[in-house]
């Protein structure tokens, strides 16, 4: 029997593509900050599932933005990165307390629910934003995107994390 997880994740899959579609590709704040809310779904995605199904999703998520986005496969590229370095990061943020069956993200503090977020954030534009400009004259150019798209990013991101939480009581 399917688990009512998957059929969340399957809703969230398809709601974060619309919205960054149909939304925030549209947004071009200052000319060149485009914020990219989708990477909330490797976010939320449950940490005990098989790793392999979580970079192919992650591949599939990323292949989708493109193709309405017209980037080339650089968001493939860059969800499958963070995909694949997430139990890293997790381990960062959460020390080796996420590996124990009954690790939540929920259970964890607001601080490193934050970092975590941000880590992600900063690691998929760093990524996307390299592989986009792919010259490292441009250094300074690739890091001020990063960092002002990163940004509103992780706003926008928080925004809808504790708008769409559950609340513990």
């Amino acid at each position: 029997m399917i688990s009512n997880y998957y059929y969340i994740n399957v809703i969230r899959f398809i709601l974060l593509i619309l919205v960054q579609v149909l939304v925030f590709n549209k947004l071009n704040f200052f000319g060149f900050i485009n914020p990219m809310v989708y990477i909330l779904f490797l976010y939320w995605y449950p940490i005990k599932e098989n790793r392999s199904i979580f970079i192919v999703v992650s591949f599939v998520l990323g292949l989708a933005i493109d193709f309405f986005s017209d980037t080339m496969a650089l968001h493939a590229a860059s969800t499958v990165t963070i995909a694949y370095l997430r139990p890293a990061i997790m381990r960062f943020c959460f020390g080796v307390n996420y590996e124990f069956q009954s690790f939540r993200l929920s259970g964890s503090t607001r601080a490193q629910q934050i970092t975590f977020l941000a880590l992600l954030v900063v690691t998929h534009h760093l990524v996307f934003f390299t592989l986009e400009i792919f010259d490292l004259a441009s250094f300074v150019s690739i890091i001020k995107k990063t960092l002002f798209t990163g940004g509103a990013t992780l706003i926008l991101c928080l925004l809808f994390s504790s708008l769409f939480s559950v609340s513990k009581e």
